[in-house]
């Protein structure tokens, strides 16, 4: 194993992906989100790109391009969660942001305000069959809340509950049909 000259991250600093309009997803980070706008660029191109401070000394940012491809979900983004969730390969899934615990209500009833359509309740990750459980008990590990932007994207307000450790890396990774897969 080779430990000499190890990359070191610090984490993420942004993710960045492309919205149908600017101002809309300007409206909702700043406005519904409460995250701060802190850096615009306008692009050689005639694009934008929007950097949005999302805590913890992270961003989310947008590019914006009045031709850019159209959305085409349940390839490049999710259909409808939790039931129709699976993406393409190399797709972005959700994004999911950090909050503790105990916000994880308020942020509900927020997202119920400003009417963004969301999953209406808290879901309890466990490993469970289902991977979730209604109840709130020993074995949760993260309490979620997912939605949707004016993009279509998929959100989660993302809580962990308790310290993993050792014990919760216990499947083998997956390989076979769809590896090889490759864009038509």
């Amino acid at each position: 194993m080779i430990t000499e000259g190890r990359i070191r991250t610090g984490g993420i600093n942004h993710v960045a992906l492309v919205c149908r309009d600017m101002k809309q997803t300007v409206d909702f980070y700043t406005g519904v989100l409460q995250m701060p706008l802190f850096k615009t660029v306008e692009l050689p191109d005639g694009g934008q790109h929007f950097f949005f401070d999302c805590g913890g000394g992270n961003a989310v940012a947008f590019f914006w391009w009045a031709d850019a491809p159209a959305p085409a979900p349940g390839i490049a983004s999710v259909k409808k969660f939790p039931f129709d969730a699976k993406t393409a390969v190399g797709s972005m899934n959700h994004l999911a942001f950090h909050m503790n615990e105990a916000e994880l209500e308020a942020a509900l009833e927020r997202l119920e305000e400003a009417g963004v359509e969301h999953t209406h309740m808290v879901f309890n990750h466990d490993d469970s069959p289902s991977g979730y459980a209604r109840q709130m008990h020993e074995g949760v590990f993260v309490r979620s809340v997912y939605f949707t932007d004016p993009n279509g994207i998929m959100l989660e307000f993302a809580a962990t509950t308790r310290a993993f450790g050792p014990e919760d890396v216990r499947h083998a990774p997956a390989s076979g049909p769809g590896t090889a897969q490759e864009p038509a």
